[in-house]
């Protein structure tokens, strides 16, 4: 049986979701599978739903498994999902995966990503373009990609189309938040506000906007000039909250002469190791 400290967390957690995926009451019942009546005195606090009745509105609802875990303690009962450092034993073969796909798509430049934009991993090809585009930037804002973005001392003096690329993540940012309960993106997404020459306006998301398949990324300094476009990709069949989480962001060429650029940065590029970059996240993983 749920334990009732959590009974009373379910109603508003589920009336939030609702909301953001823009279901109605009936909508959302018929969906799941339950009477309209019973999903609206979970709702309102009237009625305790079920293990199995939760999972199912978790997954009407299409919910990240962090989420889900949530809303079964929030009607308490136990979590579902694990949470796996990437550090951990049992991620070693995921570890040889994404080291793989990062050498791979050389020398496209690609960066695997946790859900807060922290940098886990990267390939020669980015840290190449870093030390070439951003040779001075602080090492915390190198770690993360939005930051990465916005910084003075990052990309953003090198983004020739800043007005286009600054709305376009900020937006995305938004719309996680407008979804989600999350602090830490929260206090993330307030910090890039924060910045010099980012505008009060993109406080507000702008939701009228679809999200772009490919964002295209002008960048230059000096003599070099580089027109990319990105793609995120993600693991679809996650079981695994680490891994649901986890993206890989890479930087392809929009035309010829940047691909030849591309892979002259690679020639020169050190980088910095993948293997010390994955230790590290597991670190934060492991303190967070």
């Amino acid at each position: 049986m749920p334990h009732t400290a959590g009974s009373s967390q379910i109603g508003p957690m589920m009336r939030h979701w609702r909301t953001a995926r823009r279901l109605s009451q009936l909508q959302l019942a018929l969906a799941a599978g339950i009477s309209s009546k019973h999903r609206s005195f979970i709702e309102t606090g009237r009625s305790q739903p079920s293990r199995d009745t939760v999972l199912r509105l978790a997954k009407t609802l299409d919910l990240p498994l962090r989420d889900r875990n949530t809303l079964l303690e929030a009607a308490g009962y136990s979590r579902l999902y694990r949470e796996t450092p990437l550090s951990a034993p049992d991620m070693a073969q995921v570890r040889r995966v994404m080291e793989f796909m990062l050498k791979q798509l050389e020398p496209h430049p690609t960066v695997a990503i946790d859900r807060h934009w922290n940098i886990l991993a990267g390939n020669r090809a980015h840290y190449g373009m870093l030390a070439l585009l951003a040779e001075e930037v602080p090492d915390h804002v190198a770690r993360n990609l939005m930051r990465l973005a916005f910084h003075p001392a990052g990309l953003r003096a090198s983004i020739v189309n800043w007005d286009l690329v600054g709305r376009v993540l900020v937006d995305r940012i938004h719309r996680e938040l407008s979804a989600g309960l999350d602090d830490e993106t929260r206090q993330l997404v307030d910090e890039l506000l924060s910045y010099p020459d980012v505008p009060a306006s993109w406080g507000s998301p702008d939701f009228n906007t679809h999200p772009t398949i490919l964002l295209p990324l002008h960048l230059r300094k000096g003599e070099l000039d580089i027109k990319l476009c990105t793609t995120i990709t993600t693991i679809g069949t996650a079981q695994d909250i680490t891994l649901q989480e986890l993206r890989i962001e890479s930087f392809f060429p929009a035309d010829e002469a940047s691909g030849h650029v591309l892979r002259a940065m690679l020639e020169r590029a050190g980088g910095q190791c993948l293997t010390q970059v994955t230790q590290r996240a597991g670190r934060s993983a492991k303190e967070a």
